[in-house]
């Protein structure tokens, strides 16, 4: 399996280059499918989707051959499946991990998803990449980026369980001001699996068993 696993989304050439290379493909026939679920209760700063329409942007800008924008919790499955198996790459948005999680069980996406996997590319961005570990760590989610947030869906935090290693995205980011190295070392000391921090613009490209940090910025690794 093939995944690309973002903080920010695709900020840069280097990332850009990363999903391009996973793929197989140029850029001009590549087809997108963008998962945007995460972002619907997202509530910082009253509502405000400036963030999410940035990340669609910066889609836009690569030129790809089509960006098909696919909410599982607002369509049958009859409707979404076949849009998901058209695409080159499943782009999951950033916003609440766990409201991401409850959708991808209740859809029942989180069963079709590693069959899909087995010929496309997965993306995440924020939410979306951190789901993609084994667990989600609630309480340490609750201390970096949802002091202030209300949570949705049943409270697990099981992720989708494709690594065992933990994703933290937003390194430094000023909207987020307890992601910062003295912080992550604390809680790095509460798990025994790898910590990945990364700023929004780096990313993690990952190939079967090969992790390939992309970064034109900076990035933190804890407990390897």
């Amino acid at each position: 399996m093939k995944f690309l696993l973002t903080s920010g989304g695709i900020t840069n050439k280097s990332i850009a280059k990363a999903l391009r290379e996973l793929v197989g493909k140029k850029a001009k026939d590549i087809r997108i499918a963008f998962i945007p679920t995460a972002a619907n209760i997202a509530n910082d700063d009253g509502g405000n989707k400036i963030w999410l329409i940035k990340d669609l942007y910066n889609l836009l800008k690569q030129g790809y051959k089509s960006i098909d924008i696919v909410d599982i919790s607002a369509l049958p499955k009859e409707n979404w499946r076949g849009r998901l198996e058209a695409a080159d790459v499943l782009f999951f948005g950033g916003g609440n991990t766990f409201y991401l999680r409850y959708w991808l069980k209740k859809s029942g996406f989180w069963k079709l998803l590693p069959k899909l996997l087995r010929t496309r590319v997965y993306a995440g961005i924020s939410a979306g990449s951190m789901i993609a570990s084994k667990n989600l760590a609630l309480s340490q989610s609750r201390r970096l980026y949802y002091e202030k947030r209300n949570y949705c869906g049943d409270g697990g935090e099981d992720g989708l369980g494709f690594f065992d290693f933990h994703f933290r995205p937003h390194l430094n980011s000023p909207h987020f001001p307890k992601v910062r190295r003295e912080f992550l070392k604390k809680i790095a000391k509460e798990f025994t699996q790898p910590v990945y921090a990364l700023d929004d613009k780096s990313a993690l490209k990952i190939s079967g068993n090969k992790i390939e940090i992309i970064s034109e910025g900076k990035y933190l690794v804890l407990n390897k």
